[in-house]
């Protein structure tokens, strides 16, 4: 069993994973390249979605992704001269983009999903985490009768096959239960098993947190690589100097593709960039999280602000701020809501989410070496997944019996 481990990544993976190791009773070491809790953690719309089962890959979903090549704005847009320079990785996504394969990596998104729930409620109530943490659902809105009554066979695949129900509330209905919502929209689905809550306030306080269980954060750290022998990691080679330790767990999400040489293994992380925009409560703000699935935009009322987010950019590792993805946020809200906006705009940010062309996240030992653990690849429901990520990575490398069954995100599903 570990004694010294050592995280790399200080996102809400990287956060639950020493979380949990520190809870075992090993001594831990998170670093990150930047600041703690700064990169695709930071200011996503802090959804905990039990209702998001599905992955990207469905079927349709290849046809909808090659129209994305030729519209100048799709709330999901590949580049050409992305998808040609990493053509295997969009052809796993093509081949995953049936309805077996579809329903097993749900399955196995659902155990994490539902793990990571039942912990939440755990974590913020025995560790009295304030990040605004609520409570009441997702309502997932439709404007046109068309995809409400289209979205009816994907309620009842979800409640059939996930015991995933939903309510649904025709137009009427709706306009009575988030009265910020404009006059007609056709109607909506309300999951009560969704929570919601402040990703940079849960972050600020996890690592508060770390900090009194005696976790080590070492902040703007890179990691360069391991020393080993045999296959075995003995020490971590950062531009800070070597951290010797007896495990090390890779929680480096769309970044971890950089270490696949010392991981020895080719990860199959593509960036999804996605943004947001912050502001301050409009005067008028929606009671409920809401996602606008026709547009793919995500509204969050959180107690102490306001955001709009989502969309999805393969463009590679490109850091620029694309104002025209901001535009589409905006934009969907003024179609939706009473009182879309607020002034001032508070953070207008984006974040690379880290995704596997089959929609599942990598937890499994790194074929270099066998005490190097890999976290990653969460897709667009890290923080969905985090603490039952954390747990499980806790377990492995306690060899304990795992909580969860391992085999769905092993290395081994793409040999």
């Amino acid at each position: 069993m570990a004694n010294r481990v050592v995280v790399v990544g200080g996102g809400v993976v990287g956060a639950c994973c020493a979380y949990y190791l520190s809870k075992a009773g090993h001594a831990v070491t998170v670093i990150d390249r930047g600041a703690f809790g700064s990169g695709c953690s930071h200011a996503n719309c802090g959804y905990v979605c039990p209702s998001h089962v599905l992955p990207l890959a469905a079927p349709g979903a290849l046809w909808s992704t090659l129209k994305t090549l030729f519209k100048r704005n799709s709330p999901l847009k590949v580049r050409p001269s992305v998808a040609l320079a990493n053509l295997g990785w969009f052809l796993g996504f093509a081949r995953k983009c049936n309805t077996r394969d579809m329903m097993a990596a749900g399955h196995a998104i659902q155990a994490l999903l539902n793990s990571s729930r039942t912990l939440f409620n755990e974590l913020i109530a025995n560790e009295r985490i304030a990040c605004e943490w609520e409570s009441k659902g997702l309502l997932f809105v439709f404007q046109t009768s068309k995809h409400f009554d289209h979205y009816a066979h994907t309620d009842e695949l979800l409640r059939r096959d996930f015991n995933m129900p939903a309510t649904r509330f025709d137009s009427g209905a709706l306009a009575a239960l988030e009265p910020a919502l404009n006059p007609g929209m056709a109607g909506g689905y309300l999951y009560a098993s969704d929570a919601h809550l402040r990703p940079d306030r849960l972050l600020s306080e996890l690592k508060r947190l770390l900090l009194v269980r005696g976790v080590d954060i070492s902040e703007h750290c890179a990691a360069r690589g391991f020393a080993t022998t045999g296959n075995r990691a003995t020490s971590l080679r950062t531009d800070k100097g070597d951290i010797t330790a007896d495990a090390f767990v890779i929680a480096t999400g769309a970044w971890t593709p950089q270490l696949n040489t010392e991981l020895g293994c080719r990860v199959p992380i593509q960036p999804g960039k996605g943004y947001s925009v912050t502001m301050p409560r409009p005067a008028l703000c929606p009671t409920f999280p809401l996602i606008f699935e026709e547009h793919r935009v995500a509204v969050t009322p959180f107690a102490s602000g306001y955001r709009l987010g989502s969309t999805m950019e393969f463009g590679g590792y490109d850091d620029t701020m694309n104002r025209s993805r901001l535009a589409l946020l905006t934009d969907a809200a003024k179609l939706y809501l009473r009182d879309p906006l607020a002034e001032p705009v508070q953070e207008e940010w984006w974040g690379w989410r880290p995704m596997t062309f089959d929609g599942l996240p990598i937890i499994d030992r790194a074929p270099a070496a066998s005490n190097v653990l890999i976290a990653a690849g969460h897709n667009m429901l890290g923080l969905s997944m985090a603490p039952a990520t954390g747990k499980l990575v806790t377990e492995m490398l306690g060899a304990t019996a795992p909580h969860i069954d391992a085999a769905p995100y092993s290395l081994r599903r793409f040999s």
